[in-house]
């Protein structure tokens, strides 16, 4: 015997296809009427008829509602989230039998089916595949205001395995860090907001800073921020870019690294390039480059970032994108 989803507790039919609209707003936590407004006004809505004629959900159709529910929770647009559900190629994944699996006896309708097709995985895999879900910078910022940091951490390695470290960075990393500076700006608040999606972005980049298996440089690339500077995800991203792509090694000393200690390293590397990340004016003195070791063979000097004011040794190079810090210190190492 089954239960109905819609009525809990009561006989159905062997036959009866699907589950009713008020189950399915019971477990959404979606009232019935807005349920109705999304199946009229963007065309999700159950696909399934019973015998008698009456509109059932299946497993696909809970789908979609989970997804888009989410994406609203995020602060998503419904317009945007129907969209996004709907999406030609979103992630599905059909019951075995090609129909929503009945509860078992004593089983709640609304629960998960130990079978499985009721266990509602989310449009966004865990693990970044072919069919995960690309963001807008937008949607990245809600998700990270949301403090949702799965999601923050899945849409991020997705866009990094799909378009690399430099797209990532620009078309999604620097907005969301813009509009978090913006809401702190206005607000006087957001900083967990910034700790979280930072965090997520580190962890992320990290996976994809190793050893290559045949580095093209005999030296390392040294990278690290400059004395008092904490701001140090520039750096990282730098790193993965370089041995993720172009299979450079390197060496990331990190923020707030003390000039001396940046001079000891150079000496236990001998390092091809030293590459020094100022992020703000107080951190940008030029005056300590010049005092970092000559080495021979000769280490190259390249200062990045804003940060950086006048009076920069010659010796040392100024790039100002991450485009031009990968060219300059690839073409330092050849």
């Amino acid at each position: 015997m089954t239960t109905r989803m819609d009525e809990p507790g009561r006989p159905a039919p062997e036959d009866e296809p699907g589950y009713g609209i008020g189950a399915v707003a019971r477990r959404l936590g979606v009232p019935a009427p807005t349920l109705r407004t999304w199946n009229l006004r963007y065309g999700i809505g159950p696909s399934r008829r019973s015998p008698g004629g009456h509109r059932r959900y299946d497993a696909d159709d809970l789908r979609r509602l989970e997804e888009m529910n989410r994406l609203i929770k995020l602060g998503v647009p419904a317009a945007d989230a129907a969209r996004e559900v709907l999406r030609p190629g979103a992630a599905r994944r059909e019951a075995p039998s090609g129909r929503p699996p009945r509860p078992g006896p004593g089983q709640d309708a609304a629960a998960p089916s130990a079978q499985g097709g009721l266990a509602l995985e989310r449009i966004v895999p865990a693990a970044p595949g072919a069919g995960t879900q690309i963001p807008t910078a937008a949607m990245l910022a809600r998700a990270a205001v949301a403090l949702d940091s799965s999601t923050v951490a899945e849409w991020i390695g997705a866009a990094l395995e799909r378009h690399g470290v430099v797209w990532t960075w620009e078309k999604l990393v620097l907005p969301v860090f813009e509009t978090i500076c913006h809401r702190q700006a206005e607000t006087g608040a957001s900083v967990e907001v910034e700790h979280l999606f930072s965090d997520r972005v580190l962890a992320a980049l990290t996976r994809l800073v190793r050893r290559p298996a045949r580095p093209v440089n005999d030296r390392p690339v040294l990278l690290a921020c400059a004395a008092e500077e904490q701001h140090s995800l520039p750096v990282h991203a730098l790193a993965a870019e370089l041995s993720a792509v172009h299979r450079l090694e390197t060496r990331v000393l990190g923020a707030r690294t003390p000039y001396p200690a940046l001079a000891d390293a150079m000496r236990r590397l001998s390092p091809a390039v030293v590459f020094v990340w100022s992020q703000r004016s107080e951190t940008g003195d030029p005056a300590p480059l010049g005092s970092l070791p000559t080495l021979r063979p000769a280490s190259r000097i390249v200062a990045g970032g804003p940060g950086w004011r006048e009076g920069l040794p010659p010796s040392v190079a100024l790039v100002t994108s991450f485009p031009e810090a990968v060219t300059r210190i690839r073409e330092a190492v050849r």
